[in-house]
């Protein structure tokens, strides 16, 4: 099912399942959400929880237990439940299943309200633990955005730009994907960074310790199409398909933590970034996506 909202700038539509957009439309009918390609990528924008990117071997620790999770989590194919709606906003709600709790044993209950206001979308999740012991999870975006936007356009004309930023450190990556130190700093060329992280020879571009927390996709002639700000997510990554031809999208991923790595242990508690929530305990975390004709 797709819940359409709108705002005096823009048509935004959701799936219920996955509570994952759908579309974002300007006033012009402009579409600026990838809109998924099996020969490519046959996703759109993926909500990453209780886990972000790959497990070492799909597993984690918890109190010395292994359990088995496939990559992202469980949550990005979910049947998410419409709480509330209106002409501007919807919140969907997803809570623990018998089957979730088989490969992460923790009641829980998961809110994603998004809200327009003019030409932001504000996607805001609410994490709840509902059980009696603290609660350990990972959370994330996967939206991919189309580049190019408009005829005649390349995907090599767009770039991405971070405010203040005229190097990047991203952390490195083994052959199976595994996050490794940071160690290679890379110059943007005029404050642009491309956007394929083959460029970098990673799968992934993973970033940390930005001075400002926003993402801009330029076009060609530096004009602003798409920018996210992630002030609640400390991480990010930048990725697209590998593939030799232009895939002409990106996806801009505000994450919570950062995604299985060869420096760290294999408890689930000694992730970096991961959270914890008491018992009865419920947070909030937002991330802002404005579209610029």
């Amino acid at each position: 099912m797709l819940i359409t909202i709108h705002s005096e700038a823009l048509t935004v539509q959701i799936e219920d399942v996955g509570a994952q957009l759908a579309s974002i439309r300007d006033t012009r009918g402009t579409e600026y959400l990838w809109q998924g390609d099996p020969a490519i990528w046959n996703r759109r924008a993926p909500l990453l929880f209780p886990f972000i990117a790959r497990l070492k071997d799909e597993q984690y620790l918890l109190d010395g237990k292994a359990y088995h999770m496939g990559i992202h989590g469980f949550c990005r194919t979910a049947p998410f439940t419409v709480e509330a709606q209106s002409e501007a906003s919807v919140t969907f709600r997803y809570t623990d299943t018998t089957q979730t709790r088989e490969s992460y044993p923790f009641s829980f209950v998961l809110r994603v309200t998004y809200t327009l206001e003019g030409n932001t979308i504000i996607k805001t999740h609410r994490v709840e633990n509902r059980g009696d012991v603290p609660m350990l999870y990972e959370l994330g975006g996967h939206d991919g955005y189309r580049a190019p936007l408009e005829p005649g356009e390349t995907m090599g004309d767009y770039a991405i730009r971070f405010p203040g930023v005229n190097a990047v450190t991203p952390y490195g990556m083994d052959a199976q994907n595994m996050i490794t130190p940071k160690t290679v700093t890379h110059s943007l060329q005029n404050g642009r960074m491309p956007l394929k992280p083959s460029a970098y020879d990673l799968d992934t571009i993973i970033l940390d310790e930005l001075p400002e927390r926003r993402a801009v996709l330029v076009d060609g002639k530096d004009r602003p199409r798409v920018s996210v700000e992630f002030a609640d997510f400390p991480y990010l990554g930048i990725w697209t398909a590998a593939k030799e031809f232009d895939t002409n999208y990106v996806c801009i991923e505000p994450w919570t933590t950062l995604p299985d790595a060869t420096f760290v242990g294999r408890e689930l508690k000694d992730k970096a970034g991961v959270r914890t929530l008491a018992p009865g305990a419920a947070e909030e975390l937002s991330y802002r996506v404005s579209i610029f004709e």
